[in-house]
């Protein structure tokens, strides 16, 4: 039987719960840098936002390594984009904002007043930010009647 080299099994792999509710310092754009809104994910650490410059471009972005499968994105998420000089069309994802974040960015009048935080309701992000979307909920008398 071959020795075992490892040095542990999937536990190991899998890491530590870091503890993401902590405090962290509010960050906010540098030059080559823009906030932006999630539009929708299409996968291989992709997604499309509406970046919150001054003519609303939609970028493809591409999800770094450090985030990949360690920070979830969805549609509807403030994020922070890095912008490339020779591809107008696509950016880097650098951060994702929690919702308290967002919020403060939005008071600090970082993000435009008109914005939509976290409204979406777990459906796809592929109409326009303009219509409402509402959300159905239900109270516990209603449930008994179906």
């Amino acid at each position: 039987m071959p020795k075992n080299k490892g040095k542990g099994g999937k536990n190991r792999k899998r890491g530590k719960n870091e503890a993401d509710d902590e405090k962290r310092e509010l960050v906010f754009k540098e030059d080559g840098q823009e906030y932006a809104q999630v539009l929708r994910m299409l996968g291989n650490g992709r997604c499309e936002a509406m970046c919150l410059d001054n003519n609303g471009t939609k970028r493809l972005c591409h999800i770094r390594g450090k985030l990949h499968k360690k920070v979830w994105i969805a549609s509807g998420d403030i994020i922070l984009v890095g912008l490339r000089d020779y591809q107008d069309d696509k950016a880097d994802v650098i951060l994702k904002f929690m919702p308290d974040e967002a919020r403060l960015l939005k008071a600090y009048g970082e993000l435009p007043d008109n914005m939509k935080l976290y409204v979406d309701c777990g459906g796809g992000a592929d109409d326009d930010e303009e219509n409402d979307i509402d959300c159905i909920e239900f109270e516990n008398d209603d449930i008994d009647k179906i």
